[in-house]
């Protein structure tokens, strides 16, 4: 049994072992996490995948997103001959799991894939999560979902390689902030130390997740905080947007601007910060950061989103200032 990093746990042992029965008895198993992965959702689904398929279990594993694409960011993840467009997933899956996946519609079009399915497990660590499942291994005091997965590995018996290892640090690695939140305990380090004694590179890893952008990049971000807005009234806000526009004069998918509100949140006179970011279907992706004064997962959540306190989400169809209006209405 591994050092548990959620401290304590709030998953049953009767729902831990239900899992590891349905999972040893399955000969197919449908693996989803929500779509526009991040490396929490895609590394828990692969690194689960992986070790599934190495125990001899045939496995699919998709995420709900018409126009699939692996974000540039997350290519380095081993086990992605695992994936298949989400035409090819499996229509009524006799055993479906998804990961980070707090709500259905997070699954896009695989939503109804997940309604047919005879036993749905969701594993996630979203306190926003409606247990939508057949099966819930919900905690909220987990770190990453990649803690769950782990857990769920060592519950089945199955060995992680660095392939899997490398996977899971990705997702531990960037839901804790590199280790800054306050979700970040001995038990997380320790989680850590035994995926780094896999032989997993983390300086391969950092690299790839922050390290890495195309010119365009540089550009965008400087057009962004050019139009950035403070309004230190109250918690104190500051927020941006990224427009189609802005990326399409570069040539810069939509996954490249993820990181800009890691940017914008540094500021010293805001607790809440947000960027906007257009979609390629002319939607706008709202991103939410919090330093601990709001919960801005409750905001979120009046929006139609959800998240974590510190970090959440939603999205829009309305213009740019009527989606503020809306938010800071809230506040």
């Amino acid at each position: 049994m591994t050092s548990d990093p959620r401290g304590g746990g709030s998953v049953p042992g009767r729902d831990w072992d239900r899992a590891v029965g349905l999972v040893s008895s399955a000969a197919d198993v449908a693996l989803a996490c929500h779509i526009s992965p991040d490396a929490d959702a895609l590394g828990s689904m692969l690194a689960v995948g992986m070790a599934l398929r190495a125990r001899g279990k045939r496995v699919t594993a998709s995420f709900g997103e018409r126009r699939f694409r692996v974000p540039r960011l997350l290519r380095f993840m081993p086990g992605q001959d695992l994936l298949v467009e989400p035409g090819s997933y499996p229509a009524s899956p006799e055993l479906m799991m998804t990961f980070d996946v707090p709500v259905a519609d997070r699954l896009g079009v695989l939503a109804p894939n997940a309604g047919k399915a005879r036993e749905l497990i969701v594993v996630d660590h979203h306190a926003s999560n409606t247990g939508f499942g057949t099966l819930n291994l919900v905690d909220p005091g987990a770190a990453a979902t990649a803690v769950l997965a782990e857990e769920l590995l060592d519950r089945l018996g199955l060995p992680v390689d660095r392939a899997v290892a490398t996977c899971l640090y990705a997702g531990l690695v960037t839901d804790t902030g590199s280790f800054r939140h306050s979700s970040t305990t001995p038990e997380v380090h320790a989680m850590a130390a035994r995926l780094l004694s896999t032989g997993l590179n983390p300086e391969e890893i950092a690299r790839e997740l922050w390290d890495r952008s195309p010119f365009g990049y540089l550009r965008v971000l400087g057009a962004v905080l050019d139009r950035v807005v403070l309004e230190p009234a109250g918690p104190g806000l500051v927020w941006t947007f990224v427009t189609r526009a802005d990326r399409a004069a570069y040539g810069l998918p939509y996954d490249e601007v993820e990181g800009i509100i890691d940017v914008v949140r540094r500021t010293d006179e805001a607790d809440v910060a947000v960027v906007l970011k257009e979609d390629d279907d002319g939607a706008w992706q709202v991103s939410t950061r919090s330093k601990g004064g709001v919960d801005v997962a409750r905001v979120c959540a009046a929006l139609g989103g959800g998240g974590h306190a510190k970090a959440a989400g939603f999205t829009s169809h309305l213009p740019v200032e009527q989606t503020m209006a809306d938010f800071r209405a809230l506040l």
